[in-house]
């Protein structure tokens, strides 16, 4: 049969491979439910090869001088940026995500290669004056093999922008790409076996259950980072503690709040609403400020304007620049956005605009939804308390900024979070009362290099996207020189 999407090998030290059981899993278009590709099925014997040529592979590429590190590094940025049309064109296919907002992917992940080729000088270790007769100092080392479990919202940049910190570390990589969007991760392969040594980076598709699962348990690979949901992250906890002592970082879920005072201006926060919530990832980010919270004074006017917006986004074929917001990116989604649907006729929310999948023939095949709004949910509402991780914007209102801060940290996340006001004091007072990892000040979305990311309660352990990312990637190791 012949597919749309030809790529369909994974990377295992530096050979292009089918699965070494021979099979294969079906990749769909999400917005037509038409077959495009195929990816390996890959197994734990799978994994295990991995492991051994990243093994044999990490000493001579820690053994590199940072400068020669770093120009493989970039060397592999540059090839990635010559192909970028290509993985556009995998990815808006395979995700289900529009064009437009997609075409910054290959350049983030080029620019998080080039920024950690550039900081590999800076892991340095230190000299502690314990004593005065002795020598004391510490080195960084790097753990070998390392692995990421990337998700499915964002596979290449995930792939790459989340691997740079382990391969500037001098680590060997396994990347275990998203089962549901996983064909940009095969062409990947191809670029990464000509930019990078054998054995430097692998990567080796298939179900969480089997591939992801093997990684896990696999006791010679002692540092693993995963973005997923919460579940999934406990999970990944649990099956590592019970097979070795393993260094694991999680970014996880959100519901993420957006807090506007009342000296703001009701046009500039619906359209910060709009821009926060994601819509052209069809809510798929982790940081949608999904939960709008409102002050009684704006509340009418902002809500009025943010259910115009959303009302007026366009949905349609994500290879069209005009199309705002495509399909989610897998049946699964489909059924758990569907299901928020369900539970709120019943919940006293009140439904805005959307919730349902759009009419007429265009949408009748594909996981479509329509962009939603909600008014007067609570903290006792399912819209309020879990991530959908679609489409669909909760909002809510208050009175006092003790109010706004207690329905701000009235969840179990704490990723992401975001103030608007003109005044300084409330700004810097309700950022530093807000339990989330990264808050914005009259902003949100954004992420810049050198900034981590990351979360509190149960939306993650560990940094991102800054130096503490590259650090952690290394072990400190002491030695003591006797001299007295």
């Amino acid at each position: 049969m012949a597919y749309a999407i030809e790529h369909d090998r994974m990377l295992i030290g530096g050979e292009l491979v089918h699965a070494s059981g021979g099979e294969f899993d079906l990749s769909i278009n999400p917005a037509t439910e038409e077959v495009i590709g195929r990816s390996p099925r890959g197994t734990a014997e799978d994994v295990e090869r991995a492991f051994a040529a990243a093994d044999a592979a990490w000493p001579a590429w820690a053994a590199l001088t940072p400068s020669e590190r770093g120009a493989r590094m970039r060397a592999f940025g540059e090839a990635l940026r010559a192909r970028a049309e290509d993985f556009l064109r995998i990815e808006v296919a395979d995700t289900g995500n529009t064009i437009t907002p997609m075409r910054g992917d290959v350049g983030h992940a080029v620019d998080s290669l080039t920024y950690y080729a550039g900081l590999i000088h800076e892991l340095k270790g230190e000299t502690i004056p314990a004593t005065a007769e002795n020598l004391h100092l510490t080195l960084r080392e790097p753990y070998g093999v390392v692995a990421r479990i990337a998700p499915f919202n964002h596979p290449l940049m995930f792939a790459v922008a989340r691997t740079a910190a382990m391969l500037a570390a001098g680590n060997a990589v396994i990347v275990k790409p998203p089962e549901t969007s996983p064909l940009s991760a095969l062409l990947l392969a191809e670029v990464a076996r000509e930019a990078l040594p054998a054995g430097v980076f692998n990567i080796v598709t298939g179900p969480g259950a089997t591939v992801g699962n093997a990684i896990v348990r696999h006791p010679g690979i002692k540092r693993i980072a995963f973005i997923g949901s919460p579940q999934t992250g406990r999970a990944i906890q649990r099956s590592a503690a019970e097979v070795a002592v393993k260094h694991v970082t999680l970014e996880l879920g959100g519901k993420n709040p957006l807090i506007a005072f009342p000296d703001t201006d009701p046009d500039i926060i619906a359209a910060t609403a709009v821009r926060g919530m994601n819509f052209s990832w069809q809510g798929q980010s982790c940081g949608s400020t999904s939960r709008l919270l409102l002050h009684e004074d704006i509340h009418d006017a902002v809500l009025e304007r943010v259910v115009s917006a959303v009302a007026g986004l366009r949905l349609g074929d994500p290879f069209d620049p005009a199309t705002d917001m495509g399909p989610v990116n897998s049946r699964i989604q489909h059924e758990k956005v569907l299901s928020f649907f369900e539970t709120a006729r019943h919940d006293g929310s009140r439904l805005m605009t959307g919730g349902r999948r759009p009419p007429g023939e265009r949408f009748a095949k594909g996981f479509w939804v329509e962009p939603t709004v909600y008014a007067d949910v609570k903290p006792g509402m399912r819209l309020w308390q879990e991530e959908v991780f679609g489409p669909i914007l909760s909002v809510g209102r208050w009175k006092t900024v003790d109010e706004a801060v207690e329905l701000a940290n009235s969840t179990e996340y704490g990723l992401t979070g975001a103030v608007w006001t003109n005044d300084i004091r409330n700004a810097l007072n309700v950022a530093r009362r807000i339990r989330s990892g990264h808050v914005w000040i009259n902003g949100c979305s954004n992420h810049f290099l050198g900034v981590p990311f990351g979360g509190m309660k149960n939306s993650g352990v560990g940094r991102e996207e800054g130096i503490e990312e590259m650090i952690s990637y290394t072990e400190a190791k002491t030695i003591n020189i006797m001299l007295g």
